[in-house]
């Protein structure tokens, strides 16, 4: 298998997966175009990634197909680095400004800033 494959268990798939990562957030990058959002799983477990593009903010499907595909290939490429972290990235108004190119660009120097967030965060006890 690839190591840049995109398999059914490294996807939030249900809305429970979802709301775990809403409740129990740990890490937040905030951009004009998007928010990631991501929880700590275990640390040997594979990132999984969740996507929320609502029509508000892309009104055609081919746009918001469009955003999830950029999003989905940046997250392959940048899997090994985000090992144990389940993500959501949702789509903000100011997604339709960018272009797939500066989408990428943006995501790529996003995730380092995630994973870090994420690793520095207070642990509740």
């Amino acid at each position: 298998m690839s190591p840049f494959a995109f398999q059914r268990h490294q996807r939030l798939l249900t809305p429970s997966q979802y709301k775990s990562v809403f409740d129990q957030t740990e890490g937040r990058v905030s951009h004009s175009a998007f928010l990631l959002l991501a929880r700590k799983t275990q640390p040997e477990q594979p990132a999984r990634l969740g996507l929320v593009v609502a029509k508000k903010h892309l009104k055609r499907a081919v746009d918001r197909n469009g955003f999830k595909r950029v999003v989905r290939t940046q997250f392959r490429l940048s899997q090994a680095q985000l090992i144990g972290l389940d993500i959501v990235v949702l789509a903000r108004p100011g997604v339709k400004e960018l272009d797939a190119r500066q989408l990428a660009a943006e995501l790529q120097k996003y995730w380092p800033k995630l994973v870090r967030r994420c690793h520095t965060a207070p642990t509740q006890s």
